[in-house]
């Protein structure tokens, strides 16, 4: 089972569409706080609530909380556009950890800096766009770890 982690989620739909794609492929789904919202049913209705009660979700008050409980950081992969590594170079395993950060800025130096430089992957994309959707980008990384996965590689 895969580890989906949304630090400082700033869009419902955005984390209404992850939390379904998470129930969808079987992934757990971790919410950092703050976020730009509050979880209710006016929020994530159209994108995702009608999945909600199926979620595995657990939100955590700070990124301390969360890396607290993580055995293993190396298995730990934070989505940056400025990383050199793509997702395609990667051999994604179950169990590992797939963090991004808020739609406006992406993670924060300090978050990036308390993981290995070998730990942070880009998704390739065109140079006429700097950045895909939040819920794309996710489904981008599950889809190939979970192509990976299946492969038994």
């Amino acid at each position: 089972m895969l580890n989906i982690v949304l630090v400082e989620p700033e869009i419902p739909n955005n984390t209404g569409n992850i939390g379904r794609l998470c129930v969808g492929t079987e992934s757990r789904l971790h919410l950092i706080h703050p976020f730009g919202f509050v979880i209710n049913d006016k929020n994530l209705k159209r994108s995702g609530l009608d999945y909600w009660i199926h979620l595995d979700v657990t939100e955590y008050q700070n990124i301390e909380d969360w890396i607290a409980q993580i055995s293993d950081k190396s298995r730990v992969f934070l989505m940056s556009s400025h990383a050199s590594t793509s997702i395609y170079e990667i051999q994604f395993k179950d169990g590992d950890w797939l963090v991004f950060g808020k739609e406006s800025v992406g993670l924060s130096e300090v978050v990036l800096a308390l993981f290995s430089k070998e730990n942070q992957l880009t998704i390739p994309m065109s140079s006429l766009i700097r950045s895909y959707n939040i819920a794309n980008s996710v489904a981008f990384v599950v889809g190939e770890a979970k192509r990976q996965i299946s492969a038994g590689r």
